[in-house]
């Protein structure tokens, strides 16, 4: 038995209520589906991947032992959490305090601040970090200051550089990748897949990423339907300009926070998504459409996925008739014309009465634009 949505009152403390937003990230997917279903979120959790350390590798050690062997000139941090994964992975070695002295002694650039509150936990202090946290602005401000004949560690962030490696090494330095950690497919494929399917279905209102590999394996997997819904009413979300580069890319709009935090991602959805949201005048009331709910007059109203389907189908139209033909077109496949009339008679009920949705004799149904 299905059971009847229960309207509520829209609150100032949850302007996401009635979106569903995805959460691509695995490392702090907790933290930032807490932060988006604290604001009313409806939210589901697909990591894209998963960050795979590498405290016992032997190309790491190697990497470490080398940078305690010969001192270095400049050390270029990317990531938080590699520089601590580094350090730590170093601490088992025995090679801690080593390997913290050589980073003391040289020329330290943090990519972004969370690089940089990691280099200062560990008692060490970053000598120049970009404003816009990208690699390119890095690579320009190291070739600006010359780098012929110096050693430089480059603390790689989950995938090869090879660009910003080759670039340095032509200019004629000698340069130390340290791969701290991977990127790896996530443990479980299937919610990715499913995300593929809800974005696809457009029952997802924003995809938000945390890295530029996450939202490569996402595209990998959802393939050209999934570049179309995000190029439209699908909103790409990442917590950078870095992370969100595979998507502009490919002509995606994207909406990213100037500062890269968890917190700044969240309120640009919360600004973004109520902005989306078309409202009508429907029936002497206010209706506004969003993910999976209509506020009607300032009260949530909650709504399966077929009525809602056929809620949208109505508004694009624009108060043209649609038919039980068209409208099936949009509801899940399996539905017949009866299911047409289910969902109308739900949309009805939830909406609050038969007025907002007119019945066009022979021809369809209608939505009653005033």
């Amino acid at each position: 038995m299905t059971m009847a949505a229960t309207a509520l009152p829209i609150s100032e403390a949850e302007p996401l209520a009635g979106f569903t937003v995805a959460v691509t990230a695995d490392r702090r997917r907790d933290e930032l589906a807490t932060l988006l279903e604290r604001r009313g979120a409806r939210v589901v959790v697909a990591p894209a991947l998963r960050i795979m350390p590498l405290p016992d590798d032997l190309e790491l050690r190697a990497a470490t032992v080398s940078c305690v062997d010969k001192p270095l000139d400049v050390v270029v941090a990317t990531t938080g959490i590699g520089l601590r994964g580094w350090l730590e992975a170093a601490e088992g070695w025995g090679l801690a305090e080593a390997l913290r002295t050589r980073l003391a002694a040289s020329h330290l650039v943090a990519r972004g601040p969370k690089a940089k509150g990691a280099a200062r936990a560990a008692g060490l202090v970053e000598d120049w970090a970009p404003v816009s946290e990208s690699s390119d602005e890095v690579l320009d401000y190291l070739l600006g200051m010359g780098v012929a004949g110096k050693r430089i560690a480059v603390q790689l962030h989950g995938e090869p550089q090879p660009d910003f490696c080759a670039a340095l090494r032509t200019a004629g330095a000698d340069v130390l990748e340290v791969p701290v950690y991977r990127w790896g497919p996530p443990t479980d494929p299937a919610p990715l897949r499913r995300l593929v399917d809800l974005v696809n279905g457009r029952l997802v209102d924003a995809v938000t990423f945390t890295s530029a590999p996450a939202v490569t394996s996402l595209l990998d997997i959802g393939g050209p339907d999934l570049l179309e819904r995000l190029r439209g009413d699908v909103t790409a979300a990442c917590v950078g300009l870095v992370t969100a580069a595979p998507l502009v890319s490919r002509g995606i709009p994207v909406v990213a926070p100037e500062r890269a935090r968890l917190g700044a991602l969240v309120r640009a959805l919360v600004e973004e998504l109520p902005r989306r949201a078309p409202t009508l005048a429907v029936a002497g009331t206010t209706v506004t459409l969003r993910g999976h709910a209509a506020v009607v007059n300032g009260t949530l109203k909650p709504l399966a996925p077929g009525p809602m389907a056929v809620l949208k189908a109505l508004a694009e139209a624009q108060g043209k008739v649609l038919s039980r033909a068209a409208l099936l077109r949009v509801l899940p496949r399996g539905a017949d014309e009866h299911a047409v009339e289910m969902a109308v008679a739900r949309l009805r009920a939830a909406l609050g009465g038969p007025s907002y949705v007119q019945t066009v004799v022979k021809r369809g149904y209608r939505l009653a634009l005033d």
